[in-house]
């Protein structure tokens, strides 16, 4: 049996050092005049630099990983014996599972023996990177590409997303609320708690009035559908503000027992929609 390489992108938000045994391709923003890579290490632009430059004023604008990207990674891989399992960034909210499907559907026609397989992962941030950390963890069990591709599509809608933004401009730039609503919820200090559906699409859900009120709900949500949330793995992303998010993972280990909490930056691109100040976190549950 071929042994076989799973692919993924830097929307993922893991750390460098947790994909290690991955291969990822960065998205890329441009800002300021330049085009910056997304690579999870933060070589192009680090990622305290790019929320301290958003606090200044700049924006950024996005592009999703090429198909020529992909194709010339897809190929390294084929060429070396290994098949692929590539899991992507949401369809509802990147062109990236349409490049990757793409080249894969391009590279059968040249490696016809070769199996090649993209997942539409229906997730983002850390919620992606949750699932490509499981699908690594079976793979380590020895299942195969199979078993971890079935896998990857029966864990996908079990992968929750809560998050609450600091800033409601960003959400009214990005078209996900009206020019109003972020003017009079600035004034209130109203903040949205938000989740990713089961299409993959960013959705408000509620609101709260304070910080620290939106931090707590979303770990009210993780208490009315997490699966065994003392004994799983909890990701927690966040824009430029840890603090803020070792408050989430305090209130978590109180109430439920977890112990394997991780706790890294949301990367720039999906950043440059959601600002400094986001906290997002994920986990698995029934229903999503």
């Amino acid at each position: 049996m071929r042994d076989f390489a799973i692919m993924t992108d830097s929307c993922c938000d893991l750390t460098a050092a947790m994909a290690e045994e991955l291969s990822v391709l960065p998205l890329s923003l441009h800002m300021g005049g330049a085009v910056y890579r997304n690579w999870l290490d933060g070589r192009d632009i680090g990622f305290p630099e790019f929320y301290g430059r958003v606090r200044g004023g700049e924006t950024a604008s996005t592009a999703a990983v090429s198909v020529g990207d992909f194709d010339s990674e897809m190929r390294k891989i084929l060429q070396s014996g290994r098949d692929i399992l590539c899991i992507s960034f949401s369809s509802a909210l990147s062109a990236t599972f349409q490049s990757a499907s793409i080249a894969a559907e391009d590279l059968r026609q040249e490696f016809p023996e070769a199996r090649i397989y993209v997942v539409d992962s229906l997730c983002a941030s850390l919620g992606q990177g949750l699932l490509v950390w499981l699908c690594a963890r079976e793979r380590e069990k020895g299942r195969t590409l199979e078993e971890v591709r079935a896998f990857s599509e029966e864990t996908k809608g079990r992968i929750c997303h809560w998050f609450t933004v600091d800033d409601l401009n960003h959400l009214k730039r990005g078209g996900r609320i009206g020019a109003a609503t972020a003017l009079f919820g600035t004034m209130l200090s109203i903040k949205p708690v938000m989740h990713v559906d089961d299409g993959g699409r960013l959705t408000p859900v509620g609101k709260v009035r304070g910080r620290r009120a939106s931090l707590l709900a979303l770990v009210d949500e993780m208490e009315k559908t997490a699966a065994d949330p003392q004994n799983q793995t909890v990701f927690i992303s966040h824009g430029d503000c840890l603090a803020d998010a070792e408050l989430v993972a305090e209130e978590i280990r109180r109430r439920f027992g977890t112990k394997d909490i991780h706790i890294n930056y949301v990367g720039p691109v999906i950043g440059s929609h959601s600002g400094p100040g986001t906290v997002a976190l994920f986990f698995l549950g029934d229903p999503r």
